[in-house]
């Protein structure tokens, strides 16, 4: 006989499984330290590409006017000048990154909780209809 409770149970579990379960099983995997870590290191990784990207942009938007300029300005403090302003830059993206893949972490493990509760669940309704 069918169990409709059960038959629900299922489908809402084929459903978590078929879009978010994959990605939520994939973060559950890690631990905490460690998946926030390599999240954090990817995220400065991209920081440091796109901070070298803008600058070029900067440089070369202007490109004639820099190079006038180049004998005129001190060029160690200039280059200081670039290099705080890049860590300010990965210092910012890192915070915000910590921030974001911290949420994702606990969301996901939120997640898998609720899913294994049901199929403990399931599992329960199972053994319950096995013994009648």
């Amino acid at each position: 006989m069918l169990n409709e409770e059960r038959i629900k149970l299922m489908t809402k579990m084929a459903c978590y499984e078929a879009c978010e379960g994959k990605k939520n099983v994939a973060v559950g995997s890690y631990f905490r330290s460690d998946y926030i870590g390599l999240q954090v290191i990817k995220s400065v990784i991209s920081a440091t590409i796109a901070f070298v990207i803008l600058f070029g942009m900067f440089i070369l938007y202007d490109f004639e006017e820099f190079m006038a300029d180049l004998y005129k300005i001190d060029l160690l403090a200039y280059g200081r000048s670039v290099i705080v302003c890049y860590l300010i830059f990965v210092a910012a993206y890192g915070v915000i990154s910590y921030g974001v893949y911290t949420y994702r972490y606990t969301r996901a493990r939120r997640s898998l909780k609720r899913y294994y509760n049901n199929l403990k669940r399931l599992a329960y309704l199972y053994d319950r209809e096995g013994k009648h």
